[in-house]
């Protein structure tokens, strides 16, 4: 029952600059961690571009644009990746907008991704390369930490998908109010 925005769901719409720097953190935030969720598909779509059209100098070509600060190498620019990427983030950014119930939606994404890619990959990778012996304290504790984690994720995706199926039942498609 938490409003879409926590910032002035409760009432609390003072100090301004208090919510100005909130949103501009919030914001610098998502774009982040949209950059960073995002790079493997990025980095797919690129490389199979590059596979099918080898020759092609709009997909592989490489334009060294010069930095005119002593010591910093040349900036290399791809077309295809700045053309890419952009139309990409457009489109996502688009479609996001038309979603009347988008705070469900993200939910549900942000529950999805966060149990395996913000906990259980690095919780594994540290007993990797800390050589940390299965069942000692510290191998335990990693995973009920992992386990309560992932308990959260699934409580938080349950709570998105019931979210977004009661605001299904009251929308009606291109209508201001749902």
């Amino acid at each position: 029952m938490s409003p879409g925005n926590l910032l002035t769901g409760f009432g609390f719409y003072n100090p301004f600059w208090l919510l100005d720097i909130a949103n501009a953190a919030i914001v610098i935030h998502l774009v982040g961690a949209y950059q960073v969720y995002c790079q493997p598909l990025f980095a797919f779509v690129e490389k199979t571009a590059a596979e099918k059209f080898p020759d092609s100098d709009f997909i592989t070509k490489d334009i060294k644009i010069p930095i005119p600060i002593p010591g910093l190498r040349p900036y290399n620019l791809n077309l295809f990746r700045l053309v890419w990427r952009t139309v990409f983030v457009i489109i996502t950014t688009v479609i996001s907008m038309l979603l009347p119930f988008f705070n469900d939606i993200v939910g549900l994404l942000g529950a999805l991704g966060f149990w395996p890619l913000t906990v259980y990959f690095p919780v594994e990778m540290y007993i990797s390369q800390k050589k940390i012996p299965k069942w000692s304290t510290r191998w335990l504790c990693l995973q009920i930490l992992s386990i309560a984690c992932l308990i959260i994720t699934i409580a938080a995706a349950a709570g998105s998908i019931a979210g977004v199926v009661l605001d299904l039942k009251s929308f009606k498609p291109f209508s201001t109010a749902y």
